[in-house]
Formats: C-alpha cells, sequence, structure tokens
C-alpha cells in the first residue's frame, strides 16, 4: 500500500494539476481531522457577497467529524493483537526418582495462544517476537480507496450551496510490535510474566478531491481550487496529503498464570493479564487506558499432537482515543470477548508445527459503511458514495500457522504467519512473526 500512496503522490505530481497539499499532524491520532489544514476543506471563490467580501466556502464531511473513530480501531487493534505466548517452548517437572527435571512435553507450545502447563519452580524463560501488521481494510472496506462526501455549510439555504466536494482517500496504516517478555516460575504450577512491546505506528492520507458542480453549472469561480494551470486559476480538483510516524514503548503487560488441575496429559489453567497504559496513545503507540484480562487455557498431549484452548474477556479502560483528543476528554473502549484454539505437533524432536485460530468478539464499537450519496441542484445530479460510522458489536477472527525450531540446546525460533478470515475492525491479509525463545 504504501508503494500506491507513493506512486499516486508521483501521478499527482506530474500530470496537469495542483501539487498535492501536504500537512504534518502535531500527532497521529490528529492526522484525519489535519489532513485538510487547521480549517478544513475550504476552497476559493470569487463570488462577492453583499458586505463586498468573498464568499467563504467551507465544507463539512463526516469524515472529518467522525473518521477520528478510526483512533478507536486502531486503539482496539493495538489491544487486540495476539501479544505471543510468554511462556518457554520447554517445559520441566521434577522427577522424584532421579532428583532431577525432565521434560514434560513433546512438542514446543503454542505461539499466538496458551497452554495450561507452567514452565517450572525457578525456571526462567526470555523470548522475543517482531510481528508487522500492513492493514488492508476497515470492516471490508478497502483502505485504497475510501470515499467521502462534504456538503457545504448550510447547505439547505440555496441553490448555490448545494456544490458537494467528493473524495476518495487512501489510508496507509501499519504497525510494527518487537516484544520481548520474561517468565519465571515462582511456584511448580505457578508463573509470572512480563511483556515489554516496542511499537512503530505508520500512518497517511492521500485525499483526492473534486468540486462537483450541481448547485453553480459553469460558473467556475463561485466553487474551485486554485490552480496556476487551469484555465483562470480555477480548478475542479486538488490533493491532499498527510503522514506520519512514531515509535516507543508500548503497553506493558503483567502476566499470572497458575496451573489448577493437571491429570495426566491434560491440564487447566487459569490466568490474568493486566496492560498498563505506557503507551503514548496520542501516536497510537499505546490503548491509553488500563486494561484486564483474566482467561483461562486448556491443553493436553496425545502421541505428537499436543491440542489447546483459550477463552478470554478483556475489559478496557477510558482514553482520550475513545473521547476527544482535542479536549482531553476521555471514553471508554471497546471491551473484548477473546478466543483461541489450535493444536501443535511434534514432526520429530527438533521441530513442531502449530495451527491456531485466535478471535474476538469487539463489543460496541464504531464500524465503517459505505452509502449511496445522491447530489441533486438546479444544473443537475450525480450519483456518489459517501461513509458514516455507526456503533456495533462484531466478531473479528485470525488463522495461523508456524513453527518452532530447536537449533539449540533450550533455544528455539519461531517463524508464524497470522492471516485474516473475517472483514471485522482493521485486517490485514498477511501478518508475519520471527522470534526466538531461551529457557534456563
Amino acid at each position: 500500500m504504501s508503494a500506491r500512496v507513493l506512486i499516486l503522490a508521483l501521478l499527482g505530481a506530474l500530470l496537469p494539476g495542483p501539487l498535492a497539499a501536504q500537512t504534518r499532524p502535531a500527532t497521529l491520532s490528529t492526522l484525519f481531522e489535519d489532513v485538510f489544514g487547521p480549517n478544513g476543506l475550504v476552497v476559493s471563490s470569487d463570488d462577492v457577497q453583499l458586505d463586498g467580501t468573498n464568499h467563504a466556502a467551507h465544507f463539512n464531511s463526516s469524515f472529518q467529524s467522525d473518521f477520528r473513530l478510526m483512533n478507536i480501531a486502531l486503539a482496539t487493534q493495538l489491544t487486540t493483537v495476539p501479544v505471543p505466548s510468554p511462556a518457554s517452548g520447554f517445559i520441566y517437572k521434577f522427577d522424584s526418582a532421579t532428583g532431577t527435571f525432565v521434560r514434560a512435553t513433546r512438542s514446543f507450545g503454542p505461539i499466538l495462544s496458551d497452554r495450561a502447563e507452567t514452565i517450572g519452580r525457578d525456571r526462567i524463560a526470555f523470548s522475543f517476537n517482531d510481528q508487522v501488521f500492513s492493514f488492508d481494510k476497515l470492516d471490508g472496506v478497502p483502505l485504497s480507496s475510501i470515499p467521502a462526501v462534504f456538503r457545504h455549510d448550510a447547505y439547505q439555504s440555496t441553490a448555490g450551496r448545494s456544490d458537494v466536494i467528493s473524495t476518495i482517500n487512501t489510508v496507509d496504516a501499519s504497525v510494527a510490535q518487537f516484544t520481548g517478555a520474561l517468565t519465571y516460575g515462582v511456584l511448580e504450577r505457578f508463573d509470572v510474566s512480563l511483556a515489554v512491546p516496542i511499537v512503530r505506528t505508520r500512518l497517511s492520507l492521500l485525499s483526492n478531491a473534486t468540486v462537483q458542480r450541481v448547485g453553480t453549472g459553469p460558473q467556475l469561480q463561485i466553487h474551485y481550487f486554485r490552480n496556476d494551470a487551469a484555465p483562470g486559476g480555477h480548478g475542479t480538483s486538488n490533493q491532499f496529503f498527510a503522514d506520519g510516524s512514531a515509535s516507543g514503548l508500548g503497553d506493558l503487560v503483567i502476566r499470572g498464570k497458575g496451573t489448577l488441575m493437571r491429570e495426566g496429559t491434560r491440564a487447566f489453567a487459569v490466568g490474568l493479564d493486566l496492560r498498563i497504559p505506557t503507551g503514548n496513545e496520542e501516536n497510537l503507540l499505546g490503548a491509553g487506558g488500563t486494561g484486564v484480562r483474566p482467561f483461562v487455557a486448556f491443553s493436553g498431549t496425545f502421541g505428537r499432537i499436543a491440542p489447546h484452548a483459550n477463552l478470554a474477556y478483556q475489559w478496557n479502560g477510558s482514553s482520550i482515543l475513545g473521547g476527544d483528543i482535542r479536549t482531553g476528554q476521555k471514553g471508554d473502549l471497546p471491551d473484548q470477548f477473546a478466543y483461541a484454539v489450535g493444536s501443535d505437533m511434534s514432526v520429530n524432536a527438533r521441530l513442531s508445527i502449530v495451527f491456531d485460530i485466535v478471535g474476538q468478539r469487539v463489543i460496541n464499537s464504531p464500524r465503517l459503511t459505505t452509502f449511496a450519496f445522491d447530489a441533486t441542484g438546479p444544473f443537475g445530479s450525480a450519483a456518489l458514495e459517501d461513509l458514516r460510522f455507526q456503533n456495533a458489536s462484531y466478531w473479528g477472527s485470525s488463522g495461523s500457522v508456524g513453527t518452532k525450531l530447536n537449533v539449540a540446546p533450550r533455544v528455539l525460533i519461531n517463524f508464524n504467519l497470522r492471516f485474516a478470515l473475517t472483514e471485522g475492525g482493521l485486517t490485514d491479509r498477511v501478518s508475519p512473526l520471527i522470534g526466538a525463545e531461551f529457557a534456563f
């Protein structure tokens, strides 16, 4: 998508017409509101009003007033990115017959979910994983072509104000998350973990705007974009571009997990994740609110196959991303019910293959939809598409397949591909992960 934005920007510069007006937002969370400048989408006009001043043509749209809700979608995505399991692929238990610790499982465990076993008393596991998300769609709408219609302020008053500006908007949104995790076996059946993410967020918006003169017709001087290359400087179209990136510490996650039942090769555990809002939410590095996530994990081993299942519910606190960034007013972020089900399979003593389906039910979150908009005036009509946001709950699910390779004593290399199965929320066709685990 980055290449698409670059190509469009280059074409805008090479073809006759105005160059894209570029904006550098103060923060990533205000990019969509700032792309057209501090006064919104304003066009030029030579029309003289009764007081002798030029008519100031200001246009309004849900794109600016409501598309800030894209921040909630991004924040929701940040809170639902599966943190790779902090538990080690090496699980040990004490063998009283030999007086030593021995491997308790043949496989190396899941990557994006959890198994019920703990790592063993006084054991330490360290891991790091790098995930990259380059989003393609928001609620099924391609980010490469989001429509939005801008209507004139007080458009009901006169026919001349029935002109509209149609836009096609290309959004490039990506998140890279490098997570280091440390797990310590406090007791034989109880672990504590700390996950520290380093996040890099990139966001850009290219908006191609066109004046639809259904209210003023051939009178180009009423509403136009100033363009020296157009006749009389009265241009019909213009480009606007804003981009930015930020990197830094994300939201820390502290975890406690205890195995309540271990019966033969089967086990059941409960745990609690506490998300601490250490990431800068104004630059979309964190959610900006505390999160509490209790979960349960089931797992078992049947020969070479080790199935597992997780259930969780995440309560999210309030954040300015869910409220109003300009005023600092906070609002609640959507809560989520999450699940994971899958299995890892031991191919041989050094290699495991992992399959998972992970997903969540996001509760009462802004959702993007498009609808047909008919712009009508005394000089004709135009059939356009527009956007709106509506609050609703939705399911978002992904599949993943990965491998764990034992490359040295107590060292694993992880590789995983995560792919979208549904179109709820922000989705990425394929999200790669690579990482390593060390056990001590």
